[in-house]
């Protein structure tokens, strides 16, 4: 069920994907995430956090420095780098070697994130809302996870093939600008520019996702996300257990890495799910 994919890394070994999911820790350095706005924008209290999320069992620290709630203000290149710069650098002093990634539309902002200790760029507008993205992970050696965020649907959209479509489009950039193919991984986007049924839609119908790109890894994110709040008419921090589900029906269903702010308890849920599919991981 689980196509296996190994995802090189400059600096640090590689990811090995597959049967056994890996946990992606959202570190938000932003004052108006959705969720978690404010809660780490020192890099005294970022570096707790990420610390924490270690201990729960995250493979990957993914570090965003814009919101990209509905509403949220666009911030300037500068003020980006400002705030997530710092958090890297100082992860990298204390130590901490987990691989990184960096959740920017700006091309300029993961060229220095990456100078500064970043391994990964996670571009929400899949690699088209600027094409020198490509190719500044080409330059470095950094692998993209390219998300689709498509503004143009419209709740009659039929998703998957759509997706499927605009994906590709993802992928040619990708091409184009010399990125392997080992350095690719997508993201179905959920929550971006979707209504309601065509998100879970998709989180039913990822199968036919995996099987379009079968030689491609897959992130899935729903964390908290309004998607979960709509259907169980709860706030954002009332949606752990919505976000279990996804993230364990994702997993079900072929993704390999889950982007979320509870690592702890989507962690523990994802190695029973491993288990029951796959048998219990050795000690």
């Amino acid at each position: 069920m689980h196509t296996r994919h190994t995802i090189p890394l400059r600096h640090r070994p590689p990811l090995v994907l597959g049967q056994r999911a890996l946990v992606m820790g959202i570190l938000n350095v932003t004052p108006d995430s959705f969720s978690d706005g404010g809660a780490h924008v020192s890099v005294a209290d970022a570096v707790t956090h990420a610390r924490q999320m270690l201990g729960e069992g995250a493979a990957i620290i993914d570090i965003g420095g814009e919101s990209t709630r509905p509403g949220a203000e666009p911030v300037g290149v500068q003020e980006e780098l400002d705030r997530v710069i710092p958090v890297i650098e100082a992860l990298r002093a204390e130590g901490i070697d987990a691989p990184i990634s960096i959740d920017t539309m700006k091309p300029l902002v993961a060229d220095q994130a990456i100078e500064a200790g970043a391994d990964i760029v996670n571009d929400v507008t899949g690699l088209q809302g600027a094409p020198q993205m490509a190719e500044i992970a080409q330059l470095h050696g950094a692998p993209v996870i390219a998300m689709h965020w498509d503004r143009s649907w419209s709740p009659e959209t039929d998703p998957i093939p759509a997706m499927i479509e605009w994906l590709a489009r993802s992928e040619a950039i990708a091409r184009a600008a010399g990125l392997p193919e080992n350095q690719l991984i997508l993201d179905p986007g959920l929550g971006f520019a979707k209504a309601l049924i065509q998100n879970y839609s998709i989180l039913r119908q990822l199968p036919d996702l995996t099987r379009a790109y079968p030689n491609l890894p897959w992130v899935v994110g729903a964390s908290r996300k309004s998607m979960i709040g709509k259907l169980l008419d709860v706030p954002a921090a009332e949606r752990l257990y919505g976000t279990i589900a996804t993230t364990v029906q994702a997993y079900e269903r072929g993704a390999h890495i889950f982007r979320v702010h509870d690592v702890g308890a989507n962690r523990d849920a994802l190695r029973v799910a491993e288990a029951t599919l796959y048998g219990p991981a050795e000690p």
